[in-house]
């Protein structure tokens, strides 16, 4: 080996140990930062019943048009994310079938508690047919805009001999002590900002509501899913974001807050 490529080798090897020296020294001294959700002292159970944890973020039961119910987490998930990942799940349920899935995973002092939903979701079969950033005007504790990423997805349900074409609306979005962002990315760079400038990790959690229709009611599905984040979010998101000026929306027409076959009944029976 030639001197100069000894001495490359050299001070590679050297930056490569103080790197990891550096590392190991910021690991013992960071410190967990505080959840940005509510946690309770509740079971959570996979689907035979067994008990997975004994904690849980603090979803809300009661919400009004909704009942709602805890879900179980996936064993699939237990045996592959962190032991100290804390999990909240419930269904909702409105009285004329309308459904929405409620998640949260909060990380503990493992980074991998949280990926990208993009895999789940195609992992499930799942298409993903667009990606865009949405904004929703929450009221509690005061008005602010939570930015989120919705996602469109489809799959075919097959029903007996039927092939019935279903559309789902995903949205997610992350929250820290403080901190709120609809972007992984920026999450990642919040954190190894924390942990640099105040060897902070953050425990980061990762909300997602998930309702779901037929073809063609996309539109209605996601104003029924922001009327529900409205009214669950402040139950359990400790952290919100600046307040928002407070504006005066368009009124709504009486038949755009109807249901939609009831909307399809009416403009059937209207003139051209």
């Amino acid at each position: 080996m030639k001197r100069k490529e000894l001495s490359i080798l050299v001070v590679t090897l050297a930056l490569i140990a103080g790197a990891a020296g550096f590392l190991q020294r910021l690991q013992r001294v960071q410190r967990l930062g505080r959840p940005g959700v509510k946690l309770a002292q509740e079971s959570v159970t996979n689907s035979t019943g067994r008990v997975l944890y004994t904690n849980s973020v603090a979803l809300p039961k009661h919400t009004p048009a909704y009942s709602s119910q805890q879900l179980a987490v996936d064993d699939t998930e237990f045996n592959t994310l962190p032991k100290d990942t804390t999990f909240g799940r419930r269904g909702y349920r409105s009285a004329d079938g309308f459904e929405c899935r409620l998640s949260v995973v909060l990380m503990g002092s493992d980074r991998t508690s949280i990926h990208k939903p993009q895999f789940c979701l195609v992992g499930q079969g799942w298409k993903i047919e667009k990606s865009e950033v949405e904004t929703v005007r929450m009221l509690q504790p005061h008005p602010y805009d939570l930015k989120l990423m919705k996602l469109t997805v489809s799959i075919t349900h097959k029903q007996g001999e039927r092939l019935i074409p279903v559309r789902g609306i995903y949205a997610y979005w992350f929250v820290a002590d403080g901190e709120l962002t609809h972007d992984h990315w920026e999450r990642m760079a919040l954190i190894a900002r924390d942990m640099l400038t105040s060897n902070v990790l953050q425990r980061w959690a990762y909300i997602s509501y998930f309702g779901y229709g037929l073809e063609g009611q996309e539109k209605e599905v996601f104003e029924r899913m922001k009327k529900l984040m409205i009214a669950t979010v402040p139950d359990f998101q400790l952290a919100s974001g600046p307040i928002a000026k407070i504006g005066y929306a368009q009124p709504q027409k009486l038949e755009d807050s109807l249901p939609l076959g009831v909307r399809s009944f009416l403009a059937a029976g209207k003139q051209p």
